[in-house]
């Protein structure tokens, strides 16, 4: 098996909305695709991946180091000796030459869309969907029928109050979900607080209600929107403050006794052990939500579940970000605790197939070869001619 060819493509996200920091009305993502000289139904095996909302397009890593890279191996150099099957561990490491350690961003993110591809393409040579070839690599084997999914939305819009984010999170009821996350912290305390109420009384439940900060509190706002959320019983406060504030999360942890979840910006195995180590995360309640598409891939962030094992973390505390069909491979064959969902936003990469859709705030895992790009049609229109 070679690579005869890895192309990519910058795709529009666009949406008109924000969170407390970032405005989306620009987002873009990377696509790719790696060709292989395999010949099945008279077509090239091809790979695809994609990269996650919330990082842009990595146009010009993956041209100018990641692609050359893979592109002048050995073909040898990208397959087990053992079983002469495309490895994407190997290909990971070979995308790595020349890199020096740290400074993850968006050096992350370029690898991370080519790394999906590249399981996707060693999935269909295989002939099993990307779950299949999970579960048998690094779990024991079975896939989950189905998995657990929350709807991610709630973001600041223009013109828009109170009215239409409890339409919004009550309309992702509608659709199947049982719980959903909303943004906090890009208007006052006191203007969240009453957002925060509205929906916790239009869903019935607190517990099936998560915020999201986005990382923009400092230490003492941090702390004040813990005490304000307590009586919420919320499914979890998420990111309060700078991704790599490992102080002001463990500060945090020390006083608020519901959940806290992050880890959606830490883009290694290095940083979620720094998270593990130093930011007060609590096994038995926290969750840990690295996102795969913008942490080098399946590869680093199985990397990472393998990590936080060793240190007394369960898989099913993982809830990866993103919203998309490839954590939902990850999830079902790694027995995650669930994965995110875009139902409304960050089309076409968010949501999942055309044919799985929610119910009881589960979706069903189909046995599909790859990850399923093909059988998405938003996506694929994209895809189809690239």
């Amino acid at each position: 098996m070679r690579i005869t060819s890895i192309r990519e493509r910058e795709i529009p996200l666009a949406a008109e909305i924000r969170n407390a920091y970032v405005d989306f009305s620009t987002m873009t993502a990377s696509i790719v695709a790696v060709e292989s000289d395999v010949i099945r139904d008279a077509r090239p095996v091809t790979g695809y991946g994609f990269s996650s909302p919330g990082r842009y397009a990595q146009g010009e890593i993956i041209r100018n180091r990641a692609i050359p890279r893979l592109m002048r191996a050995e073909a040898k150099a990208l397959l087990d000796p053992e079983t002469g099957d495309l490895d994407p561990v190997r290909a990971n490491a070979i995308m790595f030459e020349g890199e020096k350690p740290g400074g993850h961003g968006d050096r992350s993110v370029a690898i991370g869309a080519v790394d999906a591809a590249m399981w996707d393409l060693a999935a269909k040579l295989r002939g099993q969907s990307l779950a299949q070839l999970f579960a048998d690599r690094f779990g024991n084997g079975a896939v989950a029928d189905s998995v657990w999914v929350y709807a991610a939305g709630g973001y600041y819009q223009p013109g828009s109050g109170p009215d239409a984010l409890v339409a919004e999170m009550t309309s992702y009821l509608g659709q199947g979900f049982e719980h959903v996350k909303m943004k906090i912290g890009g208007a006052p305390l006191t203007e969240d607080a009453e957002r925060i109420a509205a929906v916790v009384e239009a869903v019935g439940d607190g517990a099936r209600v998560a915020v999201d900060a986005n990382g923009r509190f400092d230490l003492d706002t941090a702390l004040a929107y813990g005490e304000m959320l307590t009586p919420f019983g919320l499914l979890w406060y998420e990111e309060a403050g700078d991704p790599l504030d490992y102080a002001l999360n463990a500060e945090l942890a020390r006083t608020y006794s519901g959940s806290l979840a992050t880890g959606e910006n830490l883009f290694s195995v290095q940083d979620s052990r720094n998270l593990i180590r130093y930011a007060g995360m609590r096994p038995d309640r926290d969750w840990l939500q690295m996102d795969p598409a913008l942490s080098y891939g399946p590869t680093e962030f199985i990397r990472m579940v393998a990590d936080a094992e060793s240190n007394g973390w369960r898989r099913d505390r993982f809830i990866p970000h993103g919203g998309h069909q490839l954590n939902l491979a990850l999830a079902a064959g790694l027995g995650l605790g669930g994965t995110e969902c875009y139902p409304g936003v960050f089309q076409p990469v968010g949501g999942f197939l055309d044919s799985t859709p929610v119910n009881g705030g589960r979706v069903k895992v189909l046995d599909h070869p790859g990850i399923g790009v093909e059988e998405k049609s938003n996506l694929w229109a994209h895809f189809r001619d690239l």
